[in-house]
């Protein structure tokens, strides 16, 4: 299928949004109090080498400036809504997005009061979950149906790439058949898997990166969020970056290798964000990760000056 030109060159999740509800839809950002496998012992105590706690800041932080206790949904949820309204001047309605750490690391009859407390408010039309493909089981499977049900569900997987030697070195603590396999199970229940995707790995060739462009077109994911490496303070990456072991991509290099990435990209597939970045005070480098927006626009220059779109190489293959 090829893109429309004249609009968009991807298939993105805005659009899609727009497409499904009539309107455009923010997320509002809560803690659902689970842990992370690759933090708490059961796998590992270190986590990713990328990772910064500090890199997650719920809307009610943002609004309050205070830690919101996890097991008050309802009020979390209310203080989140005022704030992005405030902030975005939106009166729409919202997806509620459980982001930091592992958000299926816990019972399924615990996680299943959380979740359906979050999506019973009526300004709620969705419900994103973001976790490991090691932290879902049978019984989470089972909730997973009964939400899909419900709401607008979106469950999201840090696969990072499909290379199982990359992923050792960012010590993930799961592999890449670990992640095929639980989103087989969770597409094969039609629920909408996004896999989170990072473009300029330390030593990753663009081969490799193409490499998992494929991959995901093979298990035939439903979105995926591509971000930017960035190095975060207080990470492994940050002291591998000061002792000279990484070497960043410049903007235009991530814009190119981005596009490459995208039209290998089955055109099904939802782009849900083409950049990643974290708070200025907690961002090492690079400098312009933390622009959003220059981020967007060298990506669509990009499509631009090569007349390309979403899928293109496949049709030629």
């Amino acid at each position: 299928m090829k893109m429309n030109k004249n609009k968009e060159h991807y298939n993105s999740f805005n659009t899609f949004l727009k497409d499904r509800f009539g309107y455009k839809v923010y997320k509002v950002t809560l803690d659902s109090g689970c842990t992370c496998p690759n933090k708490d012992g059961t796998i590992g105590t270190n986590g990713c080498i990328f990772c910064s706690k500090d890199s997650y800041v719920m809307s009610t932080a943002l609004n309050t400036n205070t830690n919101s206790n996890s097991n008050d949904i309802e009020a979390n949820l209310k203080n989140g809504i005022e704030y992005v309204k405030k902030r975005h001047k939106n009166t729409g309605n919202f997806i509620v997005y459980f982001q930091k750490d592992s958000n299926t690391n816990k019972p399924a009859d615990e996680l299943r009061q959380i979740f359906f407390r979050a999506i019973d408010h009526p300004d709620i039309v969705g419900l994103s979950i973001a976790t490991r493909p090691d932290c879902i089981d049978d019984f989470n499977i089972e909730l997973l149906k009964d939400l899909s049900k419900q709401t607008m569900l979106i469950v999201e997987m840090g696969l990072q790439t499909a290379n199982d030697q990359h992923l050792k070195q960012l010590n993930r603590g799961h592999t890449v058949l670990d992640f095929e396999k639980t989103a087989k199970k969770l597409l094969s229940n039609d629920i909408h898997v996004c896999a989170h995707v990072i473009i300029g790995l330390p030593d990753e060739s663009e081969k490799e990166i193409l490499n998992t462009a494929t991959f995901l077109n093979r298990i035939r994911i439903s979105g995926v969020k591509i971000h930017n490496l960035h190095i975060l303070k207080s990470t492994v990456m940050e002291k591998w970056y000061n002792e000279g072991k990484i070497k960043l991509l410049d903007l235009n290099t991530y814009a190119k290798l981005t596009v490459d990435f995208i039209e290998h990209l089955n055109s099904s597939i939802i782009i849900h964000r083409v950049n990643g970045h974290a708070p200025k005070h907690i961002t090492v480098a690079p400098e312009w990760s933390i622009n959003k927006l220059a981020i967007l626009n060298a990506v669509n220059k990009e499509f631009a000056r090569r007349d390309t779109w979403q899928g293109k190489k496949l049709e030629t293959q």
